[in-house]
């Protein structure tokens, strides 16, 4: 599957752990498209960001069940991946 780079990083995520991560390791996370594999993400950062990627951790977070007002209802799926920069680099995400 031949995925744009615009379509494998969906968006940066912005926490209160995330933002330390990105201060203090020079570790950035974003949500991104479930099929996408970890060396097509480290080219989508490096073309988006023009930065240099030393490494990419994936996880797959499972979707939680809500109550509704007709049962019960899963939110969906969704990939995290989070990037490990050069020590030179930086993304400035605000």
């Amino acid at each position: 599957m031949n995925l744009d780079a615009t379509q494998i990083i969906k968006r940066p995520l912005i926490t209160e752990k995330t933002t330390w991560e990105a201060g203090a390791r020079n570790r950035v996370s974003f949500e991104v498209h479930q099929a996408a594999d970890k060396p097509a993400i480290k080219r989508a950062i490096e073309q988006l960001y023009k930065v240099r990627v030393e490494g990419v951790a994936t996880q797959v977070r499972k979707g939680k069940y809500r109550r509704t007002r007709w049962g019960q209802a899963k939110t969906p799926d969704w990939k995290k991946a989070t990037v490990q920069l050069h020590e030179d680099d930086r993304i400035e995400l605000f």
